[in-house]
């Protein structure tokens, strides 16, 4: 299969773009597009056979439930069941970053919700996925565009890299916005938790919901996600990953790229603009300034792949605190390095 890669400005979208990947979605083929947080692999959520292929493209789980994504509340309202109070307080923040767990309706296929009661919905604000799923006028299933396991695409060169061969088109609209995955909230109980944090933080919903609560998971790493798919591993380089966080990780990591280097092999360095020059005979990738998370989470991904695409070894990683978007960017760090962190 060719892979076509298409340009479209967000600016100046190109209708005949969009209406070329709506009806190959409609027709039950993938499409990979961005949104604003990173790229997606589409499939028309309504056609079973479709997001099949979601699966076996992606090398997916079959237990890891898809996202279903609308273009207006009211393709939500023929997607769920009840729709509480609590959620519709939450659909202000919509379009955006942030995904809501419902029970389903009975138009879902089994596939997309992995046999569950519950769906999982998102109102991307990308102004191509909106056109997308406007012009399919379907919900369109869409994971991240990458083979399981791997870190999310960001870019379309990512997705290419991933899939060339595997699908017919990408939808090309530049780098993705925000660069991690939308923060993911069940409000199919009494008690909305967070399964997955995003740019969307337990603090700022807390100020909306002061009752939401945190899945146990991402209170106590040890505990079982109620989330599926946070149980895999994700956002993996091909590189062993180690984290360091607190004062004394700049040295730590400074002591250990040598010892690594002195052993013969190539160390990549993720670390911050103020720490960059110590580590200049090193392979390293700055992650802005320290006070400037959401430059962080914008190049996370990014950064992993060029570390594959550099060929280093290892990764040594300077991490935050886990709190407020720090929490997020940890909840990937983590489970890109495998749960290989040291606290200093």
């Amino acid at each position: 299969m060719k892979t076509l890669v298409k340009k479209v400005n967000r600016e100046n979208i190109n209708k005949d773009v969009i209406k070329h990947g709506a009806e190959l979605i409609k027709k039950g083929e993938l499409v990979a597009f961005p949104t604003e947080t990173v790229y997606g692999l589409g499939a028309s959520g309504l056609n079973g056979r479709a997001c099949e292929k979601i699966f076996k493209t992606k090398n997916r789980p079959a237990d890891n439930p898809l996202i279903l994504h609308i273009s207006s509340i009211d393709m939500l309202y023929t997607l769920v069941g009840e729709v509480r109070e609590d959620a519709k307080k939450l659909m202000h923040l919509w379009p955006g970053p942030l995904t809501m767990v419902f029970k389903k309706s009975k138009l879902i296929p089994d596939i997309v919700t992995a046999g569950g009661d519950t769906v999982a919905i998102r109102f991307p604000e990308d102004r191509i996925a909106h056109e997308l799923i406007k012009e399919a006028n379907i919900p369109i299933a869409a994971p991240s565009a990458n083979i399981s396991g791997r870190p999310s695409p960001t870019n379309a060169e990512d997705v290419y890299y991933d899939l060339e061969g595997k699908i017919p088109l990408i939808i090309d609209g530049g780098p993705s916005n925000i660069g991690i995955e939308s923060t993911v909230i069940d409000m199919s109980e009494e008690i909305p938790t967070i399964l997955r944090p995003g740019f969307y933080t337990y603090e700022y919903i807390r100020e909306i919901l002061p009752h939401v609560i945190l899945d146990d998971a991402l209170v106590d790493d040890k505990k079982i996600p109620k989330s599926p798919g946070q149980k895999y591993r994700h956002y993996a380089p091909k590189a062993q990953m180690k984290i360091f966080v607190g004062f004394e990780a700049s040295d730590r990591i400074y002591d250990i790229a040598n010892e690594q280097k002195n052993l013969g092999k190539k160390v990549g360095i993720l670390t911050f603009e103020d720490k960059i020059d110590r580590f200049k005979d090193f392979y390293t990738i700055s992650f802005g300034q320290k006070s400037d998370l959401r430059y962080m989470s914008h190049i996370l991904f990014t950064a992993l792949r060029q570390m594959d695409r550099e060929g280093v070894d290892i990764i040594l990683a300077e991490g935050v605190n886990e709190k407020n978007l720090g929490k997020s960017i940890m909840n990937r760090m983590k489970k890109s390095a495998s749960g290989n962190i040291e606290y200093l």
